[in-house]
């Protein structure tokens, strides 16, 4: 499939998404709480977590660790037979294989995420749809969120990338706030918590299909790109999946019988409204 006809397909379906009409209402705290309250809600969860949650972390670490043990090296092997980055053992001075496709869909978990936040606003004050605005506000505050999250392990562990060929286990350990650390995947991580912030607010499932292959997809070129490991990707599903869930669920819990104060603009007309349900 031609890839810009599949980014077209997607701008147009979220936007379809934006203008569904719908039965949330908007919350009445300042949009800078709310990621406050979000990332504090984030970093002390654990604090609050029963057995069931510890016991879905440890199946979740052991997911990680399994795929470092058994698909870290081959799945790097694989990579670089199809893209022969230069990184690569045994390279030598081939050209690299691109894959103008892969280069695209690894936009989502960086440029293209940007676009994908301001799309949702945009929409809901054009449309005058409080849930696009919701949907919007979840999105920034739960990436903010996870690049926090994402930065703190990455300085935490501060494990080689796989072009450094230094192995799959050397992690060197915390050596100052700026490194070039390999897991967590930024990029992936970023498109699970918007894939996951958007399929949690639509019940339709191909939003959530179209949400999390997309999200796949920026994992493979991250690996295609010999940026990340196997584990790498997952733990940052993982972490950007849950990180995403938890931004919906809490906020959703704090949106009830509500007003908010958003902007109005029109051709003959800038000011405030008040949107809610009553």
């Amino acid at each position: 499939m031609n890839i810009k006809r599949h980014l077209f397909s997607l701008a147009t379906a979220l936007l379809a998404l934006a203008t569904v009409p719908n039965t949330y209402a908007a919350e009445s705290s300042s949009f800078t709480t709310i990621i406050s309250d979000d990332i504090t809600t984030v970093f002390t969860a654990p604090g609050s977590w029963e057995a069931e949650d510890w016991k879905k972390l440890g199946w979740a670490s052991l997911a990680v660790i399994g795929t470092a043990v058994v698909a870290d090296r081959p799945v790097r092997d694989y990579m670089c037979q199809q893209s022969m980055m230069n990184s690569c053992p045994g390279a030598g001075n081939n050209a690299e294989v691109t894959n103008s496709a892969l280069t695209t869909i690894e936009h989502f978990g960086k440029t293209y995420a940007v676009g994908i936040m301001g799309g949702f606003y945009l929409a809901g004050i054009v449309t005058d749809n409080a849930k696009s605005v919701q949907v919007a506000q979840d999105l920034v505050a739960a990436s903010v969120t996870s690049v926090l999250v994402n930065q703190s392990i990455k300085v935490t562990l501060n494990r080689s990338r796989p072009r450094e060929n230094l192995g799959n286990n050397n992690f060197v350990g915390y050596t100052g706030p700026n490194n070039n650390s390999s897991f967590p995947s930024g990029h992936t991580t970023e498109a699970f918590t918007l894939a996951s912030v958007i399929a949690s607010h639509y019940d339709q499932t191909w939003v959530s299909v179209v949400s999390y292959s997309t999200a796949s997809l920026v994992g493979i070129a991250r690996m295609y790109h010999d940026a990340h490991f196997a584990s790498d990707v997952v733990a940052s599903a993982f972490i950007g999946t849950y990180i995403g869930k938890a931004v919906v669920k809490h906020n959703s819990s704090l949106r009830g019988n509500n007003i908010a104060l958003l902007p109005m603009l029109g051709p003959d007309l800038t000011g405030m409204q008040l949107v809610g349900n009553f």
